[in-house]
């Protein structure tokens, strides 16, 4: 009896008494469109490193790159804002139609340069953009760099906005770049990026328009050898996280913990892309065949006046923001 009695008590016992159970780490994941070795997947990486470090491992984030979770970032988007993705790295311009007032970010020579760029990013502007998708269920952690876009074609060296008049241009299915390219004399022809190669080839189109690494990277440099580096347009790109996923998976303090590893990676993405965009620039000039454009300061001011219509229609909601903008570079 005294057997019975004493297993009937320490069962009450363990029932009354919670037993510990590791509950594991906080998974988190991060998407993005660009491969393994592109600088802005090579930042998420280290900024998942950060995180697993600052958080003793509590926190793991996982980084499915390559479009994994989504090719179209307006869908990815979409994903984050309604909890079904912690978080994803994104060009600015889809978060536009949320804060439309970064639709200044993406107009034609809008920045003086990367540096100019990155000191209002980092600066009260930049800080005030990214808080305020904040009421639209997200949190902006961080931005990243996304280079410069130019103009290249196969068919003649562009010293001025006049030579590029009749050339037909590829640009990406957005009004903004159609109406760039047609403002300034040429054809805008939207097709897709991956057929961009055999269009120039077969002289479907004259050229197209982009950054150094994807000049290089997708060959369009052996069928266009004509670069002009105009620098019309530097959209950043964006780092946002779901405010229903961290709000319900995160603490305070971890938050703040995550946001600051994204924003101590912004320098590392930005070394990381200028030492990709030397290594383009590298392997286009030792194939001897390309000639590369830097404009005058009297070139590039004609190229800025083309555009003006642009900010007539594009700009006119935006004049207090773009008045910020080029007085805070």
């Amino acid at each position: 009896m005294k057997r019975r009695n004493f297993i009937i008590a320490l069962l009450a016992v363990l029932l009354v008494i919670p037993i510990a159970v590791s509950a594991g780490p906080i998974q988190l994941t991060v998407a993005e469109i660009h491969p393994k070795d592109y600088p802005t997947t090579q930042g998420l990486f280290q900024f998942a490193e950060l995180v697993k470090q600052r958080s003793g491992g509590k926190i793991l984030i996982d980084v499915k790159y390559g479009g994994q979770l989504g090719k179209g970032e307006k869908k990815v988007v979409e994903q984050v804002q309604f909890g079904a993705l912690d978080m994803a790295r994104i060009s600015v311009s889809p978060m536009t139609e949320f804060v439309p007032a970064l639709e200044a970010f993406g107009l034609p020579y809008i920045w003086k340069s990367q540096e100019s760029m990155w000191k209002v990013l980092n600066g009260e502007i930049g800080k005030r953009l990214l808080k305020a998708v904040e009421k639209y269920r997200f949190y902006g952690l961080n931005y990243y760099e996304a280079g410069a876009r130019s103009f290249y074609n196969a068919k003649r060296q562009i010293k001025t906005v006049e030579n590029l008049e009749g050339l037909k241009i590829r640009v990406q299915k957005s009004q903004l770049m159609l109406d760039l390219v047609n403002t300034m004399g040429a054809n805008a022809t939207p097709i897709a990026f991956g057929e961009v190669y055999d269009a120039i080839s077969k002289g479907v189109i004259d050229g197209a328009e982009n950054n150094w690494p994807s000049y290089e990277s997708t060959g369009h440099y052996e069928v266009a050898k004509y670069y002009t580096l105009d620098t019309h347009t530097r959209v950043p790109e964006i780092t946002v996280a779901s405010r229903i996923s961290f709000d319900k998976k995160l603490t305070k303090d971890q938050m703040a913990l995550v946001k600051k590893a994204a924003l101590d990676t912004q320098n590392y993405v930005i070394k990381k892309w200028n030492e990709r965009v030397e290594a383009s620039k590298k392997k286009v000039m030792a194939s001897g065949k390309n000639i590369i454009t830097e404009l005058t300061p009297a070139a590039r001011e004609g190229f800025v006046k083309a555009v003006q219509p642009l900010y007539d229609k594009y700009g006119e909601k935006h004049k207090a923001i773009i008045k910020e903008l080029r007085a805070a570079q």
